[in-house]
């Protein structure tokens, strides 16, 4: 059974690869805008949001390292010298 933080985890990588998706769509060209489903809200983004979508990319992966880090993953160690 998965923890509270690691589904918070496996939420985050999805909504990650959602916004991630939407922003080769609209760089690729041909489209204006894209649905942009993250599993948990439904929202239009074009191509003039893209430095939105870009923070909001950028915001995600942020949560993503903060819940790694509450759930053991990746932390930072910090060693003591033994002199």
């Amino acid at each position: 059974m998965a923890t509270f933080i690691e589904a918070r985890i496996t939420a985050t990588e999805a909504a990650i690869e959602a916004a991630e998706t939407a922003q080769a769509a609209l760089l690729a060209g041909g489209i204006q805008s894209y649905t942009l489903d993250t599993g948990q809200t439904i929202s239009k983004v074009n191509k003039f949001e893209m430095d939105q979508l870009r923070k909001y990319i950028e915001g995600l992966y942020n949560r993503y390292g903060t819940l790694q880090a509450r759930n053991g993953n990746g932390g930072q160690v910090i060693g003591v010298p033994c002199f």
